[in-house]
Protein backbone atom coordinates (compact mmCIF):
# COMPACT_ATOMS: atom_id res chain seq x y z
CA UNK A 1 0.00 0.00 0.00
CA UNK A 2 1.07 3.58 -1.04
CA UNK A 3 2.81 4.90 2.47
CA UNK A 4 4.00 8.22 3.21
CA UNK A 5 6.35 7.57 5.70
CA UNK A 6 8.27 10.32 8.13
CA UNK A 7 10.96 10.46 5.44
CA UNK A 8 8.97 11.16 3.15
CA UNK A 9 7.05 13.68 4.91
CA UNK A 10 9.53 16.08 5.61
CA UNK A 11 10.52 15.97 2.19
CA UNK A 12 6.88 17.27 1.46
CA UNK A 13 6.78 19.72 4.02
CA UNK A 14 9.66 21.16 2.31
CA UNK A 15 7.86 21.56 -0.91
CA UNK A 16 5.24 24.24 1.07
CA UNK A 17 5.66 28.00 1.55
CA UNK A 18 4.91 28.52 4.89
CA UNK A 19 4.03 25.02 6.26
CA UNK A 20 4.18 25.81 10.06
CA UNK A 21 4.38 29.76 10.72
CA UNK A 22 2.69 32.61 9.28
CA UNK A 23 3.78 36.07 8.64
CA UNK A 24 1.75 37.70 11.08
CA UNK A 25 1.11 35.22 13.88
CA UNK A 26 4.72 33.36 13.64
CA UNK A 27 5.54 29.50 14.48
CA UNK A 28 1.40 27.78 13.30
CA UNK A 29 -0.49 24.64 12.73
CA UNK A 30 -2.24 24.60 9.47
CA UNK A 31 -5.82 23.22 10.26
CA UNK A 32 -7.42 25.51 7.68
CA UNK A 33 -7.11 23.49 4.79
CA UNK A 34 -10.87 23.78 3.89
CA UNK A 35 -10.25 27.01 3.35
CA UNK A 36 -7.78 26.88 1.17
CA UNK A 37 -4.54 24.86 1.35
CA UNK A 38 -0.97 25.25 1.33
CA UNK A 39 0.84 26.71 -1.46
CA UNK A 40 3.86 25.15 -3.08
CA UNK A 41 6.84 26.68 -3.24
CA UNK A 42 7.23 26.24 -7.17
CA UNK A 43 3.87 27.65 -7.46
CA UNK A 44 4.66 30.86 -5.54
CA UNK A 45 7.93 30.90 -8.25
CA UNK A 46 6.52 30.31 -11.49
CA UNK A 47 3.47 33.44 -10.37
CA UNK A 48 6.41 35.84 -9.74
CA UNK A 49 7.67 34.36 -13.57
CA UNK A 50 4.89 34.90 -15.14
CA UNK A 51 3.88 38.38 -13.26
CA UNK A 52 6.92 39.65 -15.67
CA UNK A 53 5.45 39.09 -18.79
CA UNK A 54 4.11 41.18 -20.95
CA UNK A 55 3.25 39.19 -24.21
CA UNK A 56 -0.33 38.03 -24.90
CA UNK A 57 -1.40 34.93 -26.16
CA UNK A 58 -2.42 34.36 -30.07
CA UNK A 59 0.25 36.34 -31.71
CA UNK A 60 2.88 35.58 -33.74
CA UNK A 61 6.42 35.71 -31.51
CA UNK A 62 8.37 33.28 -29.66
CA UNK A 63 6.97 34.76 -26.35
CA UNK A 64 3.60 34.15 -27.41
CA UNK A 65 4.23 30.91 -28.89
CA UNK A 66 5.34 29.44 -25.30
CA UNK A 67 2.63 30.89 -23.93
CA UNK A 68 0.61 28.53 -25.45
CA UNK A 69 2.89 25.81 -25.10
CA UNK A 70 2.61 26.56 -21.44
CA UNK A 71 -1.44 26.59 -21.74
CA UNK A 72 -1.12 23.59 -23.86
CA UNK A 73 0.46 22.04 -21.28
CA UNK A 74 -1.16 22.53 -17.88
CA UNK A 75 -4.91 21.36 -19.57
CA UNK A 76 -3.00 17.76 -21.24
CA UNK A 77 -1.73 17.26 -17.21
CA UNK A 78 -5.23 18.14 -15.96
CA UNK A 79 -5.89 15.72 -18.34
CA UNK A 80 -3.46 12.66 -17.42
CA UNK A 81 -4.33 14.14 -13.18
CA UNK A 82 -7.74 13.95 -13.82
CA UNK A 83 -8.38 10.77 -16.18
CA UNK A 84 -10.21 12.90 -18.66
CA UNK A 85 -9.78 11.87 -22.10
CA UNK A 86 -12.67 13.83 -23.66
CA UNK A 87 -13.99 17.39 -22.85
CA UNK A 88 -12.18 20.35 -22.40
CA UNK A 89 -10.46 21.88 -19.30
CA UNK A 90 -10.02 26.06 -18.69
CA UNK A 91 -10.00 28.90 -16.41
CA UNK A 92 -12.34 30.97 -15.09
CA UNK A 93 -12.58 33.86 -12.27
CA UNK A 94 -13.25 31.11 -9.49
CA UNK A 95 -14.43 27.77 -8.43
CA UNK A 96 -17.96 29.57 -7.21
CA UNK A 97 -18.32 31.31 -10.98
CA UNK A 98 -17.50 28.44 -13.41
CA UNK A 99 -20.18 26.39 -10.77
CA UNK A 100 -22.38 29.27 -11.92
CA UNK A 101 -21.86 29.30 -15.82
CA UNK A 102 -21.81 25.74 -15.91
CA UNK A 103 -24.94 24.92 -14.51
CA UNK A 104 -27.07 28.52 -15.80
CA UNK A 105 -25.86 26.81 -19.35
CA UNK A 106 -27.07 23.83 -18.55
CA UNK A 107 -30.40 24.94 -17.57
CA UNK A 108 -30.95 27.50 -20.30
CA UNK A 109 -29.87 24.75 -23.05
CA UNK A 110 -32.34 21.83 -21.53
CA UNK A 111 -36.13 21.31 -22.02
CA UNK A 112 -38.47 23.85 -20.13
CA UNK A 113 -40.50 22.28 -17.85
CA UNK A 114 -37.65 19.38 -16.51
CA UNK A 115 -36.58 19.16 -13.13
CA UNK A 116 -33.02 20.74 -11.89
CA UNK A 117 -31.88 17.67 -9.10
CA UNK A 118 -29.37 18.55 -6.29
CA UNK A 119 -29.25 18.09 -2.27
CA UNK A 120 -29.30 20.15 0.55
CA UNK A 121 -25.31 18.40 1.35
CA UNK A 122 -23.82 20.84 -1.38
CA UNK A 123 -22.32 24.58 -1.14
CA UNK A 124 -24.20 27.65 -2.15
CA UNK A 125 -22.20 27.58 -5.17
CA UNK A 126 -24.75 24.81 -6.67
CA UNK A 127 -27.88 25.22 -4.85
CA UNK A 128 -27.70 28.93 -5.36
CA UNK A 129 -27.11 28.70 -8.97
CA UNK A 130 -29.86 25.84 -9.88
CA UNK A 131 -32.19 27.73 -7.98
CA UNK A 132 -31.63 30.61 -10.04
CA UNK A 133 -30.75 29.31 -13.61
CA UNK A 134 -34.12 26.66 -12.95
CA UNK A 135 -36.19 29.56 -12.23
CA UNK A 136 -35.37 31.26 -15.34
CA UNK A 137 -35.55 28.10 -17.40
CA UNK A 138 -38.71 27.51 -15.86
CA UNK A 139 -37.83 24.40 -14.25
CA UNK A 140 -38.05 23.10 -11.35
CA UNK A 141 -35.57 22.72 -8.68
CA UNK A 142 -36.00 19.94 -6.38
CA UNK A 143 -33.22 19.22 -3.25
CA UNK A 144 -32.79 15.83 -1.91
CA UNK A 145 -32.21 16.05 2.14
CA UNK A 146 -29.16 14.25 3.08
CA UNK A 147 -28.47 12.09 5.91
CA UNK A 148 -27.75 14.35 9.22
CA UNK A 149 -26.63 11.52 10.73
CA UNK A 150 -23.52 10.22 8.29
CA UNK A 151 -23.16 13.54 6.86
CA UNK A 152 -23.14 12.41 3.21
CA UNK A 153 -25.74 11.37 0.51
CA UNK A 154 -26.17 8.21 -0.89
CA UNK A 155 -26.73 6.81 -4.74
CA UNK A 156 -29.71 5.55 -3.54
CA UNK A 157 -31.14 9.07 -2.44
CA UNK A 158 -30.86 10.15 -5.84
CA UNK A 159 -32.57 7.08 -7.40
CA UNK A 160 -35.51 7.62 -5.26
CA UNK A 161 -35.90 11.07 -6.48
CA UNK A 162 -34.70 11.10 -9.81
CA UNK A 163 -37.07 10.81 -13.00
CA UNK A 164 -37.24 10.92 -16.58
CA UNK A 165 -37.64 14.97 -16.51
CA UNK A 166 -34.76 15.51 -14.95
CA UNK A 167 -32.50 17.54 -17.02
CA UNK A 168 -30.07 19.00 -15.01
CA UNK A 169 -28.39 17.26 -11.65
CA UNK A 170 -25.50 18.51 -9.35
CA UNK A 171 -23.44 16.29 -6.91
CA UNK A 172 -21.04 17.51 -4.17
CA UNK A 173 -17.90 15.62 -4.25
CA UNK A 174 -16.56 15.97 -0.98
CA UNK A 175 -19.00 18.18 1.69
CA UNK A 176 -16.53 21.07 3.11
CA UNK A 177 -18.69 20.91 6.25
CA UNK A 178 -18.99 17.88 7.17
CA UNK A 179 -15.58 16.49 5.89
CA UNK A 180 -17.67 13.45 4.20
CA UNK A 181 -17.36 12.36 0.62
CA UNK A 182 -19.97 11.02 -1.69
CA UNK A 183 -19.77 8.13 -3.95
CA UNK A 184 -19.32 10.33 -7.15
CA UNK A 185 -20.06 6.78 -9.73
CA UNK A 186 -22.62 5.54 -8.05
CA UNK A 187 -24.80 9.11 -7.39
CA UNK A 188 -24.05 9.77 -11.82
CA UNK A 189 -24.99 6.29 -12.59
CA UNK A 190 -28.09 6.24 -10.71
CA UNK A 191 -29.29 9.63 -12.50
CA UNK A 192 -28.45 8.09 -15.84
CA UNK A 193 -30.23 4.98 -15.48
CA UNK A 194 -33.22 6.72 -15.23
CA UNK A 195 -32.75 10.25 -17.27
CA UNK A 196 -29.83 9.24 -19.46
CA UNK A 197 -29.47 12.53 -21.31
CA UNK A 198 -29.23 14.67 -17.49
CA UNK A 199 -26.34 16.78 -17.68
CA UNK A 200 -24.29 16.20 -14.42
CA UNK A 201 -22.68 18.86 -12.67
CA UNK A 202 -20.16 18.37 -9.99
CA UNK A 203 -18.74 20.38 -7.05
CA UNK A 204 -14.96 18.79 -6.77
CA UNK A 205 -13.32 21.93 -4.31
CA UNK A 206 -13.31 20.49 -1.64
CA UNK A 207 -12.53 16.59 -2.63
CA UNK A 208 -9.55 18.15 -4.63
CA UNK A 209 -6.89 18.32 -2.67
CA UNK A 210 -7.18 14.79 -1.41
CA UNK A 211 -6.41 13.45 -4.58
CA UNK A 212 -8.29 10.11 -6.35
CA UNK A 213 -10.01 11.99 -9.08
CA UNK A 214 -11.16 9.77 -12.05
CA UNK A 215 -13.56 12.02 -14.67
CA UNK A 216 -13.90 8.93 -16.65
CA UNK A 217 -14.47 6.57 -14.64
CA UNK A 218 -17.59 9.07 -12.82
CA UNK A 219 -19.56 9.33 -16.55
CA UNK A 220 -20.38 13.45 -15.88
CA UNK A 221 -20.71 16.57 -18.22
CA UNK A 222 -19.13 19.03 -15.66
CA UNK A 223 -16.12 18.84 -12.65
CA UNK A 224 -15.46 22.21 -11.17
CA UNK A 225 -12.43 22.81 -8.75
CA UNK A 226 -10.71 25.90 -6.85
CA UNK A 227 -6.85 25.33 -7.40
CA UNK A 228 -6.48 27.73 -4.09
CA UNK A 229 -7.68 24.66 -2.17
CA UNK A 230 -5.32 22.62 -4.25
CA UNK A 231 -1.90 23.52 -3.12
CA UNK A 232 -2.06 26.86 -5.97
CA UNK A 233 -2.87 29.90 -5.77
CA UNK A 234 -6.21 32.16 -5.45
CA UNK A 235 -7.59 34.22 -8.78
CA UNK A 236 -8.65 31.31 -10.64
CA UNK A 237 -11.24 28.20 -10.93
CA UNK A 238 -10.77 25.54 -13.17
CA UNK A 239 -13.38 23.55 -14.68
CA UNK A 240 -13.73 20.63 -17.13
CA UNK A 241 -16.68 20.11 -19.08
CA UNK A 242 -17.91 16.72 -21.14
CA UNK A 243 -18.14 17.11 -25.11
CA UNK A 244 -21.98 17.33 -25.24
CA UNK A 245 -21.85 20.51 -22.62
CA UNK A 246 -19.41 21.73 -24.71
CA UNK A 247 -21.84 22.31 -27.49
CA UNK A 248 -24.38 23.53 -25.33
CA UNK A 249 -25.24 27.09 -26.49
CA UNK A 250 -23.03 29.53 -24.14
CA UNK A 251 -21.70 33.02 -24.27
CA UNK A 252 -18.91 33.20 -26.49
CA UNK A 253 -17.62 36.16 -29.21
CA UNK A 254 -19.67 36.29 -32.90
CA UNK A 255 -17.82 34.31 -35.12
CA UNK A 256 -15.29 33.16 -32.65
CA UNK A 257 -14.70 29.36 -31.97
CA UNK A 258 -17.36 27.74 -31.53
CA UNK A 259 -16.18 25.32 -28.70
CA UNK A 260 -14.15 28.00 -26.93
CA UNK A 261 -15.84 29.00 -23.16
CA UNK A 262 -13.28 31.09 -21.92
CA UNK A 263 -14.40 34.57 -21.53
CA UNK A 264 -10.99 36.84 -22.59
CA UNK A 265 -7.52 36.48 -22.18
CA UNK A 266 -6.61 34.45 -18.80
CA UNK A 267 -3.33 34.47 -16.76
CA UNK A 268 -0.82 32.26 -18.79
CA UNK A 269 0.39 31.88 -14.74
CA UNK A 270 -2.42 30.39 -13.01
CA UNK A 271 -2.18 27.26 -15.82
CA UNK A 272 1.49 26.96 -15.38
CA UNK A 273 1.07 26.57 -11.58
CA UNK A 274 -1.73 23.96 -12.32
CA UNK A 275 2.01 21.97 -14.21
CA UNK A 276 3.56 22.46 -11.08
CA UNK A 277 0.84 20.85 -8.90
CA UNK A 278 1.04 17.92 -11.64
CA UNK A 279 4.59 17.62 -11.49
CA UNK A 280 4.17 17.66 -7.40
CA UNK A 281 1.68 15.00 -7.13
CA UNK A 282 3.81 12.69 -9.83
CA UNK A 283 7.12 13.37 -8.19
CA UNK A 284 4.87 12.07 -4.80
CA UNK A 285 3.07 9.15 -6.59
CA UNK A 286 6.36 8.16 -7.98
CA UNK A 287 7.95 8.08 -3.70
CA UNK A 288 5.72 6.02 -2.50
CA UNK A 289 5.40 3.44 -5.21
CA UNK A 290 7.33 1.72 -7.93
CA UNK A 291 4.92 3.32 -10.84
CA UNK A 292 6.53 4.47 -13.57
CA UNK A 293 3.26 5.10 -16.27
CA UNK A 294 2.38 8.99 -15.16
CA UNK A 295 -1.21 8.24 -14.05
CA UNK A 296 -0.21 5.21 -12.24
CA UNK A 297 2.05 7.69 -10.33
CA UNK A 298 -1.16 9.95 -9.78
CA UNK A 299 -3.32 7.52 -8.68
CA UNK A 300 -0.68 6.22 -6.18
CA UNK A 301 0.10 9.90 -5.03
CA UNK A 302 -3.95 9.89 -4.12
CA UNK A 303 -3.98 6.51 -2.43
CA UNK A 304 -1.40 8.08 -0.35
CA UNK A 305 -2.72 10.88 0.73
CA UNK A 306 -6.18 8.91 1.60
CA UNK A 307 -4.69 6.68 3.73
CA UNK A 308 -2.13 9.53 5.13
CA UNK A 309 -4.95 11.46 5.86
CA UNK A 310 -7.26 8.55 7.23
CA UNK A 311 -4.51 8.05 10.08
CA UNK A 312 -4.27 11.74 11.02
CA UNK A 313 -8.64 11.64 11.54
CA UNK A 314 -8.18 8.35 13.37
CA UNK A 315 -5.50 9.86 15.60
CA UNK A 316 -7.57 13.36 16.21
CA UNK A 317 -10.46 10.61 17.09
CA UNK A 318 -9.28 7.99 18.47
CA UNK A 319 -6.53 9.59 20.35
CA UNK A 320 -2.37 9.40 20.17
CA UNK A 321 0.23 7.94 22.08
CA UNK A 322 -0.71 8.88 25.86
CA UNK A 323 -3.67 12.38 24.75
CA UNK A 324 -7.19 10.77 24.32
CA UNK A 325 -9.01 11.45 21.26
CA UNK A 326 -12.02 13.69 20.41
CA UNK A 327 -14.28 10.48 20.74
CA UNK A 328 -13.43 9.92 24.65
CA UNK A 329 -13.83 13.85 25.35
CA UNK A 330 -16.11 14.90 27.78
CA UNK A 331 -19.21 16.85 26.29
CA UNK A 332 -17.52 16.31 22.27
CA UNK A 333 -19.48 16.22 19.49
CA UNK A 334 -18.12 14.77 16.38
CA UNK A 335 -20.58 15.92 12.87
CA UNK A 336 -20.90 12.46 10.88
CA UNK A 337 -19.83 10.66 14.35
CA UNK A 338 -16.79 9.13 15.04
CA UNK A 339 -16.63 6.19 12.39
CA UNK A 340 -17.42 7.31 9.34
CA UNK A 341 -15.73 5.69 6.20
CA UNK A 342 -16.34 8.53 3.70
CA UNK A 343 -14.15 10.96 5.84
CA UNK A 344 -12.13 12.89 4.07
CA UNK A 345 -9.37 14.53 6.17
CA UNK A 346 -11.77 16.64 8.42
CA UNK A 347 -13.26 16.61 11.63
CA UNK A 348 -16.06 19.12 12.26
CA UNK A 349 -17.54 19.34 16.36
CA UNK A 350 -18.63 21.14 18.98
CA UNK A 351 -17.69 21.45 23.01
CA UNK A 352 -20.47 21.37 24.87
CA UNK A 353 -21.24 24.21 27.44
CA UNK A 354 -17.84 26.32 25.12
CA UNK A 355 -19.46 28.74 21.87
CA UNK A 356 -17.52 27.01 18.85
CA UNK A 357 -15.98 30.97 18.32
CA UNK A 358 -14.46 31.06 21.78
CA UNK A 359 -12.85 27.14 20.72
CA UNK A 360 -11.48 28.29 17.78
CA UNK A 361 -9.90 31.40 19.43
CA UNK A 362 -8.61 29.20 22.32
CA UNK A 363 -6.89 26.93 19.66
CA UNK A 364 -5.66 30.32 17.51
CA UNK A 365 -3.76 31.17 21.06
CA UNK A 366 -2.22 28.28 21.22
CA UNK A 367 -1.02 28.64 17.75
CA UNK A 368 -3.90 26.15 16.42
CA UNK A 369 -4.80 27.40 12.79
CA UNK A 370 -9.34 26.16 12.41
CA UNK A 371 -12.13 27.69 11.26
CA UNK A 372 -15.53 28.28 12.76
CA UNK A 373 -18.60 27.37 10.58
CA UNK A 374 -21.84 29.30 11.51
CA UNK A 375 -25.28 28.07 10.95
CA UNK A 376 -25.09 31.05 7.96
CA UNK A 377 -26.08 31.00 4.22
CA UNK A 378 -22.53 29.23 3.32
CA UNK A 379 -23.43 26.06 6.47
CA UNK A 380 -27.11 26.23 8.07
CA UNK A 381 -28.13 23.68 5.33
CA UNK A 382 -26.11 21.31 7.81
CA UNK A 383 -25.91 22.91 11.20
CA UNK A 384 -29.86 23.68 11.26
CA UNK A 385 -31.12 20.27 10.73
CA UNK A 386 -28.65 19.20 13.61
CA UNK A 387 -29.79 21.92 16.04
CA UNK A 388 -26.10 23.58 15.97
CA UNK A 389 -26.02 27.36 15.39
CA UNK A 390 -22.38 26.75 14.80
CA UNK A 391 -19.00 24.34 15.22
CA UNK A 392 -15.41 24.12 14.40
CA UNK A 393 -13.82 22.67 11.50
CA UNK A 394 -10.72 21.26 11.43
CA UNK A 395 -9.34 20.06 8.28
CA UNK A 396 -6.45 18.80 7.29
CA UNK A 397 -4.11 17.69 4.49
CA UNK A 398 -1.08 15.54 3.86
CA UNK A 399 1.56 17.97 4.86
CA UNK A 400 0.28 17.61 8.24
CA UNK A 401 1.68 15.35 11.36
CA UNK A 402 0.62 13.21 13.52
CA UNK A 403 2.72 14.91 15.92
CA UNK A 404 0.77 18.20 15.01
CA UNK A 405 -2.69 16.60 16.08
CA UNK A 406 -0.77 15.86 18.95
CA UNK A 407 -0.34 19.72 19.97
CA UNK A 408 -3.94 20.23 18.79
CA UNK A 409 -5.63 17.05 20.97
CA UNK A 410 -3.57 18.35 24.15
CA UNK A 411 -5.20 22.12 24.28
CA UNK A 412 -8.42 20.21 23.20
CA UNK A 413 -8.22 17.88 26.57
CA UNK A 414 -7.32 21.46 28.60
CA UNK A 415 -10.46 23.00 27.15
CA UNK A 416 -12.50 20.51 27.46
CA UNK A 417 -11.35 18.82 31.15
Amino acid sequence: MSQITDTILEQIRDRFAQVDSCPQQGSRIFFENAGGALTLKSVVETSAQYAAIADNQGRDNPGSHELVRVINKAKDDMRVFMNAPGGQFFAGESGTELLFRLIMNACLGSAEGGTVLGSTLEHPSTRSACARWAGVARQKHVLIDHDDASGTITADAYAKAVTPETVVATIVHTSPVTGMGVDLAACAAAIREVAPGCLIIVDGIQHAAHGRIDLEAYGVDGYVISPYKMFSRHGYGLAWISDRLTHVPHNALIDGPEDNWEMGTRDTGSYATLSDVADYLEWLGGEVSDATDRRAKFVAAGEAIHAHEKALTDAMIRGTGNLPGLAEMEGVTILGGADNPAREGLVSLTVEGVPSVDVVKRLNEQGIRTHLRKADHYSGNILAPLGMDSCVRVSMCHYNSVGEVAKFLGVMKELTS
